[in-house]
């Protein structure tokens, strides 16, 4: 790293992956610095700077007591413990430390016996229960729809869609007092009869209340802007699995138009946005959406663009990039392992989804975007219509 390379990192200010200390009192303090890091995106602490960018420098002697702190850190303090990096560098002719915190991949990361801690824009803070979760969901410790709901029981799934899903598995006839056993083994219930939420979403009543807060929220707007106050269309869709399908690609292809892909003029028009990228997407962020994050699935319609857009960002060290070429992470292993054969539902599971979308897209000249919004937790895909005059 550079002189010139720090200056513009320094005059960027601190943001969720950049602190300056003017210098560490103590081993501990530095710990749970570098612990808010890790459990985080990870990121970049710059020694010998004040909080407003000025560069105060260090003496030999502060360097010293760093190291000793940053060994102590990371050799007692931290668990599980962490290799980080550092890079002594001479700004203005004065003495700075660099030190470079991976991200954690054996999530939690705690310091000092008891502590765990994440960054929250610049700042850090003691995790939360919802931070917990996210932590160990990273980590592949913790699947949010095996989770058993409090309180649930085995009447609260529909026989109607497990019997039949149970019957293709099993490729042939079920008694219903066995199913009971076949859930538990499926992980859509457990051994005391609770249902997790995955079971619920695959084979619940439409109706449950449970399921209201794992929803799709659509609105079709008039124009371009988020901020209008009208609109053509909306709904709020709850249920499981295949009716969240059914009815959120129902909401969309009735926004939209269909435009003429062939020279003869008698045949038959095809829908402005490939019918199957819209498939993909849908059911990518049906299956692979956080549900630790109690909030609904987005469509929203404008004139220029559909977006989809799913709570939580894109899991583990996985970027856009990455997911282009088929590399995936099942957040949601119940869902990922039923929903193939749940009737009405295009899902194949092979990871190859983002590069159909891209395909289908691309030979009917519809440019789309794929954004992983770290900061806001969630992930989006933007289909762009070609807007009328």
């Amino acid at each position: 790293m550079t002189e010139s390379e720090i200056k513009k990192m320094i005059s960027c200010g601190e943001d969720s992956r950049m602190q300056f200390k003017r210098q560490f009192d103590s081993a501990s303090a530095l710990a749970a610095e570098i612990v808010a890091f890790a459990n985080s995106l990870g990121g970049v602490i710059i020694v010998g700077v004040d909080d407003n960018g000025t560069i105060v420098g260090l003496t030999d002697g502060n360097v010293r007591n760093f190291n000793q702190f940053l060994s102590s850190a990371c050799s007692q303090k931290i668990e599980p413990a962490l290799q980080v990096l550092t890079q002594n560098i001479i700004v203005d002719d004065k003495l700075i430390v660099v030190l470079e915190v991976p991200r954690g991949n054996n999530k939690f990361n705690i310091a000092n016996g008891a502590d765990v801690w994440v960054k929250y824009g610049a700042d850090k803070r003691r995790a939360k229960r919802e931070d917990m979760q996210r932590l160990l969901q990273e980590s592949c410790n913790l699947f949010a729809d095996e989770q058993p709901l409090e309180g649930s029981t085995l009447s609260e799934l529909d026989k109607d869609k497990y019997l039949p899903f149970l019957k293709k598995r099993l490729e042939g006839e079920i008694q219903p007092e066995a199913a009971p056993s076949f859930l538990c083994a499926l992980k859509a219930a457990n051994r005391t009869g609770e249902v997790t939420l995955g079971g619920l979403l695959l084979f619940g009543y439409s109706h449950s209340e449970r399921l209201r807060l794992f929803g799709i929220g659509a609105v079709a707007w008039y124009g371009i802007d988020l901020a209008g106050n009208d609109f053509r269309d909306s709904e709020d869709i709850f249920g499981s699995v295949r009716k969240l399908y059914a009815d959120g690609m129902a909401f969309i292809k009735r926004q939209l138009r269909k435009v003429q892909a062939h020279p003869n003029f008698n045949y038959e028009g095809v829908m402005e946005i490939p019918d199957d990228a819209l498939q993909e997407a849908l059911v990518n962020a049906i299956v692979h959406r956080n549900y630790f994050v109690q909030g609904k699935i987005r469509v929203m319609v404008f004139d220029n663009r559909v977006e989809i857009i799913s709570p939580g960002a894109l899991p583990n060290s996985l970027d856009v990039d990455s997911i282009k070429l088929g590399m995936h992470i099942p957040r949601n292993p119940v869902l990922v392992s039923c929903i193939r054969d749940i009737d009405g539902i295009p899902y194949r599971g092979m990871g190859t989804g983002i590069a159909r979308i891209i395909r289908a897209c691309a030979e009917q000249g519809v440019p789309v975007d794929f954004i992983n919004e770290i900061e806001i937790n969630q992930f989006k895909v933007i289909f762009h219509r070609k807007q009328l005059d």
